[in-house]
C-alpha cells in the first residue's frame, strides 16, 4: 500500500551544509547569488541526458588556489569576452562544447585566442581526434565565436580549464569545470513525474516541468529510487503560473477547488490535547489503490469518528478501521474519483481534518505523429491516437503551446481517440517539429513546408515608353503569392504616380505618365522564392530645337574678328545626338569653329568670326525617339575688301589719270566710297589725296614732280569701317616720251622675211623706255602694219610672213609710260629676196683630234655651220649611213648634234659630215673613240726560280679595249692563306722578276694588263707555283683529316621587333650560319614573300636583310625569316608596325603619329 507523501517546506529551504560537503543545494544558493557564475552544461552528442547532480564553477570555492580565484575575479571585470565558456558535465564517451564570443567592433583585426587546461598546459598542441578548437566570424554582427569540442570524453579530461583572449594592450582571462560522469546501462521507459524535478536537487530547472525534455524522443538516465511526486507539495511550492502545468500532469479536473481546499490547508493549525499526533495536511493516491489515515491519541479511551465532506464514515469493505494502541487508522480501498475529499476525524469536541488528492491513470500515446512533407498553402493533418476517448491532450510547436482558438491558424479536431491538428494552408514559418503530449505520454514529428516550385507564365517584357505615356508592366505565376517590385534594386511601394495590382497570379505595375526618371531595370520578386522577373523601361522623347530667341529666318548677324558663342536649347530622352555642319562638312568639337553639347543645349561657337564663316550652319538632333533640324543663318559683317590694283591710264607732265574696280566683297555692307594715296616710290610714307569720299572709281591725281616716280593706292569704305589698302599700282612717272631710235639697219633677209635691227634712243628721260614698236609698209602705199603686236624690248626683230620679192618700209618706235616716240624710218626700200650664202662647217677645236669617251658614257656633240639659204647637212660612218637607231642625229639651220645615250666600242669609228647649199659643199670628219678595259694577258709562266726570287714572263692581251695597253699589275699569294697581295705596278715590260720572297713558302702570282680605262676585270694566274725551298733541308708535310665543317642553320642575331614610318625604306636584319650554305626564304603573316617588287632581299657573309620599300600601313605584320639546309631549318620573327606621319592636323607644326591600322577621315581636318 503506497504511503501518502509530505514535505516539510522549512527543510528545503534552511537547511544549507557547509561547502565542503558539496550537496546539490550549493549549486541552487550559488545560483541566486550570481546568474554569471552559473555553468550550462551541453547534452552529450549521443543522446544521454544531464545527471541528476552536477558541479558548477562555485563547487571549488573552498579548494581553489589565490592566483586562480584572482584570475576569476578578473574574469568578472571583463573587457573583451560578451560570452564566456561556461562549467559542464559530460558522461563518459559523449561530447560536449565549450563556446567564447569576442565582439569586434572596436577591434582592427582577429583577437589571439588561448584554450588551457589546468595552469600551463596549452591545448592548441593537443588538438586531434578527441580535441578540436574551431573559430568564426559573422560580418553582420561583428562577432568572433570561438569554440573548443571534446569528442568521446574520458575519465581524466575531468579538471579546471581556462580560455585567455588578447588584443594589444587588452587581456582577459575566463576558468570553467569540465566533469566526466559514469555512463549508465540501464535506461528507464519515460515516466511523466521523471519531469518533475524538486527544488534544491541541483538542476537549473529545479522546481519546474520539464515539458522540452518530454517532446524529446531521447532515452533518459535510469534514476535511482526517487520518491512518490507529492501533488499537494507541488501545488503549495509551485508559482501560480504554473498551475495548469501540473493540473495536466497530474489529472487534476478541479483545479479551482484543488486550490481552495489547499488554502485551507495552510490555515495554521492549533494544537490539541486530544491527538498526539494528527492527520497530515494532504494524501494523494492513484486511482484504483488504497489510502491510509492515520492518529495518534492523547487519550486511548476517547472515541473516534471518521468523517468524508462532512458525512461520517461506516466500516466497509472499502473502508476499515484498526487500532494499535494509541493509534486509529483508516484505510479506503480501492479508490476512485469520487473519494477525492475532504476528511476528518473527531475526538470528543476537537476534530483534526486533511483533504485527499485521488489521480487519475496516466494516458498514453497508442500511434504517435508521423513525419510530413508538403507545399506552401496545401492543408495540413497531423493525427494520433490515444488510451482514452476524449482525452485531455496538448499540441507543442517547438515546445510552444497550441491553443483551438477561433482566431489561430491551428484547428485542433478530436473524434474519440483520434487527435487531429490542422492546418488549412501551410506556411513557410510551419516548418518545425509538431508534438502531443498526454499524462501518460508523447509524440513528435517532423513538418517540412517547402514552396511549390514556380514557373513564369508570362514574363516582363522590356518597354521604349514616351514621355508621358503609360508605362505598363504585367506578368503572370503559376502561383497566387504576394510580391515586391523594385526599381534599379531599391524597394517600389504604391502611391499617387505608381498603382501596383495583384489578381490571382497576375501581378501588374502601372505608371500613367512616363518621367525621365522612370527610367531603369525593374524586378518583380515573388514572396518567399528566390527568383526574380526582370525587365528595362526606356523613356524616351523626340529631339526638339527651340529657337525663338533668334532673328527674322534664324539670322545671326556678328562683326568680323569677334567671338560668336550662339546656345540654341534642346530637349529629348534619350540625351540626343547634336550634329552641326555647313554644307557638306562636319563641325567637330575642336578647332576655331567647333560644336559644344550640354544635356539641355548645344552652342556653336566661333572663336574669331571670318567673313567665309557667313553662310547657313545646319543643326540636327537625332535620338531613338526621332530627330530635328534647322537652319541658322550666319552672317558675318567686315570691312570691304580691299579693291583691286588702280591702273594709270594716262600720264601728263604733274598728273595722272588713275581707275579701279570695285572690291569683290563688300563685307556684307555697300559701299560708300572710296580713300586714294600716293607715294614716291622710293619713299614708305603714304599721303592721301581726298579728305571726302570718291563716289566713282576714277581719279585725277596732281601736283605731282616731274621725272619722279609714283605709284598709288585706294581705300574702300563701308558702314564697319575701311578696308586694307589696296595693291599699289605699276610706278608711273609724269614725264614727255622718248627720242626716236637710232642707227635703223637691215641684218639680214630671207624669202619671206628680213630682220632689222637699231639702237636705242639717244634720249631716253625719267620715263624709261618700255620696248619698241617695228612698223613696215608696202612700197607704193601708205598703210602701216604693226609687225610686233605686243612691245619688244630688244634691239632686233625679224619681220615675217613676206611676199618673196615685194619691197616694204620699216620703221621703228620706242614706247615709254609717256607714249610712242617719233618714228625712226628706213632710208630705202627693202627687197625680200634670200641672199645665197656657201655652207661652212665651223668645227670646234676638241673635234679636230681623236674623240676618246668610255664605254658607257655619253656621247654628244654639237656642230655649228652656216649656209644659205636651206643648208642640208648629212652623216656617215666609215663611209655607210648611220643606223640612226643607234645614233641620234638632229640638224637646225645653225648648227648639228649627234648624240649617243650610252657609247659602246662599235661606235667608234670616222664621221663624215657634210653640208649643202645648192650646188655648194663642205665637208668635215670626225674621229671618234670608245675605249675600254683591256682582257687580261694571255699566259703567265715561272721562268726560274732561284734564291728568294721568282722570274716571270706572259704574253700581251688578245683584247687591248681600244686603247694601247700602259702597264701591267703583278700580284703574288701565299699557297696557304691565298690571300693576294701586289707586288709591282703600272709595270711596261712583258716579263719581271720578283724578289724578296720568304723561304719555305710556296706562291702563286697573277698579272693584271692596264690602259686608259683601268685594269683589266680578270688576270691571269700562274698553273704552277714557285717553291722557295730551303737549302739542305726537306720539309714534311703534315697530313690532316678532312674537319667536318657541316652545320644545321643557326641564327646567331635574331630579328627585333621594329617601327617603320610610312614613306621610307625599312630593312630587317638577322644573321644566321650553317654549312651547306642554307637557303634564306622570307614570309610575311606565314605566307612566303615571292617576286614581290616592294620587297628586296639580300645577304652577305650570313647577314640577311629584307627592305621593305617605302612601307604603307598594310605592311605591318609578323615577318619570318626561315633558313634551310640538308641538315634541318631555323626560323626567327619579329613584328613590324608602320606608323603614318601627318603634319600639323592638330598645331601647325606638330607632327602627329597613327598606328598603322587608323586613317584620317576628311572630317578631321
Amino acid at each position: 500500500m503506497p504511503e501518502p507523501t509530505k514535505k516539510d517546506e522549512t527543510e528545503t529551504e534552511n537547511a544549507l551544509p557547509p561547502p565542503e560537503q558539496k550537496t546539490p543545494q550549493d549549486g541552487g544558493t550559488e545560483k541566486g547569488k550570481d546568474e554569471d557564475d552559473t555553468s550550462v552544461s551541453t547534452p552529450p552528442a549521443d543522446g544521454m541526458s544531464k545527471p541528476s547532480e552536477r558541479k558548477d564553477s562555485v563547487w571549488s570555492i573552498g579548494e581553489t588556489a589565490p592566483e586562480e580565484a584572482e584570475k576569476r575575479d578578473d574574469s568578472q571585470r571583463s573587457t573583451l569576452f560578451i560570452e564566456k565558456p561556461q562549467s559542464g558535465t559530460v558522461s563518459v564517451g559523449g561530447n560536449i562544447t565549450f563556446i567564447a564570443k569576442v565582439e569586434a567592433k572596436d577591434l582592427l583585426r582577429k583577437p589571439n585566442v588561448k584554450w588551457f587546461k589546468g595552469k600551463w598546459m596549452d591545448l592548441a598542441s593537443k588538438a586531434g581526434k578527441h580535441l578540436q578548437l574551431k573559430e568564426s566570424f559573422e560580418r553582420h554582427t561583428k562577432i568572433h565565436t570561438f569554440e573548443m569540442h571534446i569528442i568521446q570524453a574520458k575519465e581524466n579530461y575531468a579538471g579546471n580549464y581556462r580560455c585567455e583572449v588578447s588584443y594589444k594592450d587588452k587581456f582577459d582571462s575566463c576558468s570553467f569545470d569540465l566533469e566526466v560522469t559514469e555512463s549508465s546501462q540501464a535506461a528507464p521507459s519515460i515516466d511523466i513525474r521523471s519531469a518533475f524535478k524538486r527544488s534544491g536537487d541541483g538542476q537549473d530547472d529545479a522546481g519546474e516541468l520539464d515539458f522540452s525534455g518530454l517532446l524529446k524522443r531521447r532515452e533518459v538516465k535510469q534514476q535511482e529510487e526517487e520518491p512518490e511526486v507529492d501533488v499537494w507539495e507541488l501545488l503549495k511550492n509551485a508559482n501560480p503560473s504554473e498551475y495548469e502545468k501540473i493540473a495536466f500532469q497530474y489529472g487534476i479536473t478541479d483545479l479551482r477547488g484543488m486550490l481552495k481546499r489547499l488554502k485551507r490547508m495552510r490555515r495554521e493549525v492549533k494544537k490539541s490535547a486530544a491527538f498526539a499526533k494528527g492527520l497530515d495536511p494532504a494524501y494523494q493516491v492513484d486511482k484504483g489503490g488504497k489510502v491510509r489515515f492515520m492518529v495518534e491519541l492523547a487519550d486511548p479511551t476517547v472515541e473516534l469518528k471518521w468523517y468524508k465532506n462532512g458525512q461520517e464514515i461506516r466500516p466497509s469493505a472499502k473502508y476499515i478501521f484498526e487500532h494499535k494502541g494509541n493509534q486509529r487508522i483508516l484505510f479506503i480501498n480501492n479508490c476512485t474519483m469520487t473519494d477525492d475529499a475532504r476528511y476528518y476525524v473527531t475526538a470528543g469536541d476537537e476534530k483534526c481534518s486533511t483533504e485527499l488528492f485521488v489521480r487519475d491513470p496516466p494516458i498514453l500515446v497508442t500511434k504517435g505523429l508521423e513525419d510530413t512533407s508538403t507545399y506552401v498553402g496545401e492543408r495540413v493533418e497531423l493525427s494520433c491516437e490515444v488510451s482514452e476517448d476524449d482525452a485531455n491532450v496538448k499540441w507543442f510547436k517547438n515546445g510552444v503551446e497550441l491553443t483551438n482558438e477561433p482566431k489561430s491558424r491551428y484547428r485542433i479536431k478530436v473524434e474519440g481517440k483520434k487527435h487531429t491538428l490542422i492546418i488549412e494552408e501551410a506556411a513557410k514559418n510551419d516548418n518545425a517539429t509538431y508534438s502531443v503530449m498526454t499524462t501518460g505520454g508523447q509524440s513528435e514529428a517532423k513538418l517540412s513546408v517547402d514552396l511549390r516550385p514556380l514557373k513564369i507564365s508570362l514574363a516582363l517584357e522590356d518597354q521604349t515608353v514616351r514621355l508621358g505615356q503609360e508605362i505598363h508592366l504585367k506578368c503572370e505565376i503559376s502561383e497566387n503569392v504576394e510580391g515586391k517590385w523594385y526599381k534599379n534594386g531599391q524597394l517600389v511601394e504604391a502611391s499617387d504616380r505608381v498603382k501596383l495590382y495583384h489578381k490571382g497570379r497576375i501581378h501588374r505595375f502601372i505608371i500613367a505618365s512616363a518621367a525621365v526618371d522612370d527610367e531603369g531595370e525593374y524586378m518583380f520578386v515573388p514572396d518567399a522564392y528566390n527568383i526574380n522577373i526582370p525587365c528595362k523601361v526606356h523613356v524616351v522623347d523626340p529631339p526638339k530645337l527651340h529657337l525663338d530667341g533668334l532673328g527674322e529666318n534664324n539670322t545671326v548677324t556678328v562683326v568680323a574678328g569677334t567671338k560668336l558663342r550662339l546656345e540654341i536649347p534642346i530637349t529629348g530622352e534619350p540625351t540626343p545626338k547634336v550634329m552641326w555642319s555647313k554644307g557638306d562638312k562636319w563641325i567637330t568639337d575642336s578647332g576655331r569653329i567647333r560644336a559644344e553639347t550640354y544635356s539641355d543645349s548645344s552652342c556653336l561657337v566661333i572663336d574669331t568670326a571670318e567673313r567665309e564663316d557667313s553662310g547657313p550652319f545646319r543643326i540636327t538632333l537625332k535620338n531613338e525617339a526621332g530627330e530635328d533640324s534647322a537652319l541658322i543663318n550666319i552672317k558675318v559683317v567686315d570691312v570691304p575688301d580691299p579693291p583691286q590694283a588702280p591702273n594709270v591710264t594716262e600720264v601728263g607732265e604733274d598728273w595722272c589719270v588713275m581707275t579701279w574696280d570695285p572690291p569683290a566683297n563688300d563685307g556684307g555692307s555697300p559701299i560708300l566710297g572710296y580713300f586714294i594715296e600716293r607715294k614716291k616710290k622710293q619713299s614708305s610714307r603714304w599721303m592721301r589725296l581726298n579728305f571726302e569720299l570718291c563716289k566713282e572709281t576714277t581719279f585725277e591725281p596732281k601736283k605731282m614732280i616731274e621725272g619722279v616716280a609714283y605709284e598709288v593706292r585706294v581705300f574702300a569704305v563701308n558702314a564697319i569701317g575701311t578696308s586694307k589698302p589696296s595693291m599699289p599700282s605699276k610706278s608711273f612717272v609724269p614725264l614727255a616720251v622718248t627720242s626716236p631710235p637710232t642707227l635703223l639697219a637691215v641684218d639680214s633677209v630671207t624669202d619671206t622675211s628680213v630682220t632689222m635691227k637699231w639702237r636705242p634712243p639717244d634720249h631716253i628721260g625719267a620715263a624709261g623706255l618700255d620696248g619698241y614698236v617695228v612698223e613696215y609698209c608696202f612700197e607704193g602705199t601708205d598703210e602701216w602694219i604693226v609687225a610686233n603686236p605686243e612691245l619688244t624690248d630688244k634691239t632686233k626683230f625679224t619681220i615675217t610672213g613676206l611676199p618673196t620679192g615685194s619691197k616694204i618700209l620699216v620703221r621703228v618706235k620706242a614706247v615709254n609710260a609717256a607714249g610712242e616716240s617719233e618714228p625712226r624710218y628706213h632710208p630705202q626700200p627693202i627687197l625680200v629676196k634670200e641672199v645665197i650664202e656657201p655652207p661652212k662647217i665651223r668645227l670646234p677645236r676638241h673635234l679636230k683630234q681623236t674623240y676618246t669617251r668610255r664605254v658607257g658614257e655619253t656621247v654628244n656633240l654639237v656642230i655649228p655651220f652656216q649656209g644659205r639659204p636651206r643648208a642640208k647637212v648629212s652623216w656617215q660612218k666609215n663611209g655607210s649611213p648611220i643606223d640612226k637607231n643607234q645614233i641620234n642625229i638632229r640638224n637646225t639651220e645653225n648648227d648639228t648634234i649627234i648624240f649617243i645615250r650610252k657609247a659602246e666600242r662599235s661606235h667608234s669609228g670616222e664621221y663624215d659630215m657634210k653640208v649643202e647649199v645648192e650646188n655648194l659643199v663642205d665637208k668635215a670628219t670626225i674621229d671618234i673613240q670608245i675605249v675600254d678595259r683591256p682582257g687580261p694577258p694571255e699566259v703567265v709562266t715561272i721562268e726560274d726560280v732561284w734564291g728568294e726570287n721568282v722570274n716571270l714572263s706572259w704574253k700581251p692581251p688578245k683584247d687591248d679595249g681600244n686603247a694601247a695597253i700602259t702597264g701591267y699589275t703583278i700580284q703574288k699569294a701565299d699557297k696557304k692563306s691565298m690571300e693576294w697581295f701586289t707586288v709591282i705596278e703600272h709595270y711596261h715590260r712583258t716579263s719581271a722578276t720578283i724578289n724578296e720572297l720568304v723561304i719555305g713558302n710556296e706562291y702563286y702570282f697573277r698579272v693584271f694588263a692596264e690602259n686608259m680605262c683601268g685594269l683589266s676585270e680578270d688576270a691571269t694566274m700562274t698553273k704552277e707555283s714557285a717553291l722557295i725551298a730551303k737549302d739542305g733541308k726537306v720539309y714534311k708535310y703534315p697530313v690532316y683529316d678532312d674537319f667536318d665543317f657541316t652545320e644545321r642553320p643557326l641564327f646567331t642575331q635574331p630579328l627585333v621587333n621594329t617601327f617603320a614610318v610610312a614613306g621610307y625604306n625599312a630593312t630587317l636584319n638577322c644573321s644566321v650560319r650553317g654549312n651547306p650554305k642554307p637557303k634564306i626564304t622570307w614570309l610575311k603573316n606565314k605566307v612566303a614573300i615571292l617576286n614581290d617588287p616592294r620587297y628586296r632581299m639580300f645577304g652577305n657573309q650570313g647577314v640577311c636583310t629584307l627592305e621593305i620599300r617605302k612601307p604603307s600601313p598594310y605592311d605591318g605584320g609578323t615577318y619570318t625569316c626561315r633558313a634551310v639546309n640538308e641538315l634541318g631549318e631555323a626560323e626567327v620573327d619579329c613584328k613590324l608596325e608602320v606608323k603614318v606621319i601627318y603634319q600639323g592636323v592638330i598645331n601647325p607644326g606638330e607632327p602627329i603619329f597613327m598606328a598603322g591600322n587608323k586613317q584620317l577621315q576628311n572630317k578631321d581636318f
